[in-house]
């Protein structure tokens, strides 16, 4: 297989200017198929940032981002969705007065073919795509163990309820690639974990690529395979957990720790 066909996402000098000031700075990585790369960094580093530039939210000054071999530097941020690259946000973003069922639900609807005539009068292809979509809404919520709360007010749920949900609504958009910044945010260890194992899950039960921003090191170094690690805007490393535990440069700018003797 070729390098190529073995990654889902290619970054090539990426770089975003707001005025006078470098954001992000000719960043290049890859997020291999079935990968989980972890970016991480002070914050102000540049890594929301980067998954704006990838979810087309910002336009890019200069690079390129490929998704599956194509370019999607240019494109708007509904076409970058269709085409399988969903994200959560840091701040998290439901539908607060929805409840949790109809969060997913509506998130469904993108897949939906049915047309405007058809929805208005009810149709046989509407009744029979609504049943589906109702029927994928609820496989999910059993998918992270919010079946039983599928009637509750989203605004109701505990914080780290919340970021589940915000996690299932993406996976109803039928990613290939799913962008997750600080999943664990807010959350104590035991969330922390059930969340780590919840990741490695829908990772395979789904075939997904999963780049994720995260502060919590014991979850980004038990999860993911790669990482990357941003100071500044700039690239300062890349490498297995290992590699990165191990380098003199991310002890010294971001894990605070001194640098073990003879570090990289």
């Amino acid at each position: 297989m070729s390098q190529e066909n073995e990654n889902i996402l290619e970054v090539q000098g990426l770089t975003k200017r707001f005025g006078g000031l470098a954001a992000v700075s000719e960043v290049d990585f890859k997020v291999r198929k079935g990968g989980i790369i972890g970016l991480i960094g002070p914050n102000g580093a540049g890594k929301t940032t980067i998954f704006n530039l990838v979810t087309g939210v910002y336009k890019v000054s200069e690079g390129t981002v490929n998704f599956e071999g194509k370019s999607i530097t240019d494109l708007e941020p509904y076409s970058i969705a269709d085409m399988g690259v969903t994200r959560t946000f840091q701040n998290i973003r439901l539908f607060k007065n929805l409840s949790v069922f109809d969060n997913v639900f509506t998130a469904c609807h993108l897949s939906a073919t049915y047309s405007l005539p058809e929805a208005i009068l009810r149709l046989p292809r509407f009744r029979r795509e609504e049943k589906l979509l109702k029927e994928k809404a609820q496989g999910l919520l059993e998918i992270v163990g919010l079946q039983d709360r599928a009637d509750v007010v989203a605004s109701n749920l505990p914080y780290g309820l919340q970021r589940r949900l915000e996690i299932v609504r993406a996976l109803a958009l039928d990613p290939r690639l799913l962008l997750l910044d600080e999943p664990a945010a807010g959350m104590n260890p035991d969330e922390t974990e059930q969340l780590m194992r919840l990741i490695a899950d829908v990772r395979d039960r789904f075939k997904l690529s999963v780049l994720v921003i995260e502060h919590h090191m014991d979850l980004v170094m038990r999860l993911c395979e790669r990482i990357v690690v941003l100071n500044f805007g700039i690239k300062l490393a890349e490498g297995s957990p290992d590699d990165i535990r191990g380098d003199a440069r991310v002890v010294e700018a971001y894990l605070g720790a001194p640098a073990p003797a003879g570090g990289k």
